[in-house]
């Protein structure tokens, strides 16, 4: 149980459990203070963070993970399309959960506001969800992992 042990992973559950609770709580009326304009320029900030911390040049580093991710991507794009049409989801339903899965919290609202600015909640939401249910999941896959491992 070693990742139980790291300090990464008791921030992140911590705040993960924290942000769930709170929402249940009188803080979530604070939508009507502009809570949410003050939210999206966090998330603007956040999303403009992220892209000046990238190297581009590091690509032709190792070209085989270009590789693997475009694989990924696809079976990503494939996986969406056919639950897409199956449940009958609204095409921006299938961009706002796409981006919540590979941006998470950072680019889903954007995704979403691009659609119509009332929707960037349900990209948050969606972001959020997937951090939870992707936190404890990715935890799980780990030890799994490292108990199989030789």
């Amino acid at each position: 149980m070693s990742s139980f042990g790291s300090q990464f992973f008791w921030m992140i559950s911590i705040a993960t459990i924290l942000g769930i609770l709170l929402s249940f709580t009188k803080l979530k009326s604070y939508e009507g203070a502009g809570a949410s304009k003050i939210g999206s320029v966090f998330i603007y900030i956040l999303v403009a963070s992220i892209g000046m911390k990238m190297d581009l040049t590091q690509i032709f580093d190792n070209p085989g993970l270009l590789f693997v991710g475009l694989i990924w991507m696809t079976t990503h794009v494939i996986l969406l399309i056919i639950v897409a049409k199956l449940i009958k989801a609204p095409f921006f339903f299938l961009a706002i959960g796409s981006q919540a899965n590979v941006g998470g919290a950072a680019s889903a609202p954007v995704v979403a506001a691009a659609f119509h600015p009332s929707l960037a909640t349900v990209g948050v939401l969606l972001a959020v969800f997937g951090y939870v249910v992707g936190t404890y999941g990715a935890m799980f896959t780990a030890e799994l992992m490292r108990i199989v491992a030789p």
